[in-house]
């Protein structure tokens, strides 16, 4: 089964992610990397830096199970996880809001998880990255407001995940959900009968 982690720039998925990863050795649970059009300092996220002329080469040939574009950027998750996922894992992505309803067609039974957060502390962990002028900001912010204030089948059977608080509480957030989903037991494809 897969699990699209989502939430606004400032969040914490990479950081919820990334301690969650720690979690898992005993677990049928893998994290997927991105692939991300950005420069090698991603900026605390563990994706593959590429160029937007190999994304998009890799993209052409059918070279990534999802992919999208957001804030002047292209993301992709790789075919590995379709391989993953017939073999029984459970698999986490870091996911786009925006790209949630693709991701449904593609994968109808994902278990949608949005991590919230505060929106002061949204805006004070934006500023503290020191990544983006006031004004890309302010329109995160604007966006991040926006898709929080949409109800009916972009928010529907969504997992919403309070990040404001200390980090421990989120990921032991996401561990109850992995450990709560059914999966196939171990060495059985996910059609087995």
């Amino acid at each position: 089964m897969l699990i699209y982690l989502m939430g606004p720039s400032g969040s914490g998925k990479d950081s919820v992610l990334a301690a969650l990863e720690r979690r898992l050795e005993n677990r049928r649970c893998r994290i997927a990397r991105r692939i991300v059009t950005r420069g090698a300092d991603l900026g605390g996220e563990e994706a593959i830096a590429v160029s937007f002329q190999a994304f998009e080469a890799r993209e052409s040939a059918g070279g990534f199970a999802m992919s999208w574009r957001a804030n002047g950027l292209a993301y992709g998750i790789g075919l590995e996880i379709d391989t993953w996922l017939a073999d029984g894992y459970l698999v986490v992505v870091n996911g786009s809001r925006a790209y949630l309803d693709e991701a449904r067609r593609r994968y109808p039974q994902l278990e949608a998880v949005l991590l919230e957060v505060e929106p002061a502390v949204l805006r004070s962990r934006l500023l503290s990255r020191a990544r983006e002028s006031a004004a890309q900001i302010d329109a995160r912010m604007a966006r991040s407001a926006h898709f929080a204030d949409r109800r009916g089948s972009a928010t529907e059977g969504v997992l919403h995940i309070d990040n404001s608080g200390p980090l421990e509480r989120a990921v032991e957030s996401m561990l109850r959900l992995i450990d709560s989903l059914p999966g196939p037991q171990e060495g059985r494809s996910p059609g087995a009968g």
